[in-house]
């Protein structure tokens, strides 16, 4: 719950982006826990991080192959001192500069409690969404 806290979850997302430039999924997936509950902006859950790896090799090797993930960490909130909620806005942005997809998530993320107070902050649940488009009108109430 210090500035040091928050510097080493932000750094989670810097992790995050870096895997993703260099298009290396187990990069991707090291800052997530060995059995994090992940689901993804489609509703699929795979399993722990190595269903987040092998999810996100494919998705490096097809559709976002040469991309980089600007991921803006919004909120940090400490419920615990071992554990935070992260409100997180990515985009996923091509390499001409055109932005492909705009996502949010909402994060668990827990210190390592066999490692202390200095331990690693891990992702221990991750929900990811790309957020509908307001209506161009309020509906109508009804009465």
């Amino acid at each position: 719950m210090t500035a040091t806290d928050d510097e080493r979850i932000q750094g989670l997302w810097d992790a995050m982006a870096r895997g993703w430039a260099e298009g290396d999924a187990h990069s991707f997936a090291a800052v997530f826990a060995e059995e994090c509950d992940f689901t993804t902006v489609r509703g699929e859950k795979p399993p722990g991080r190595a269903g987040i790896a092998a999810g996100h090799d494919q998705l490096f090797r097809t559709v976002y192959r040469s991309t980089r993930l600007d991921a803006r960490v919004q909120s940090i909130r400490y419920p615990r001192p071992d554990l935070a909620t992260v409100n997180v806005e990515s985009t996923v942005v091509a390499s001409d500069g055109t932005s492909l997809a705009h996502t949010h998530a909402l994060a668990v993320v827990e210190r390592d409690a066999a490692a202390g107070a200095d331990g690693a902050w891990r992702i221990t649940a991750f929900h990811n969404m790309i957020p509908a488009p307001r209506p161009a009108t309020p509906p109508a109430s009804e009465n």
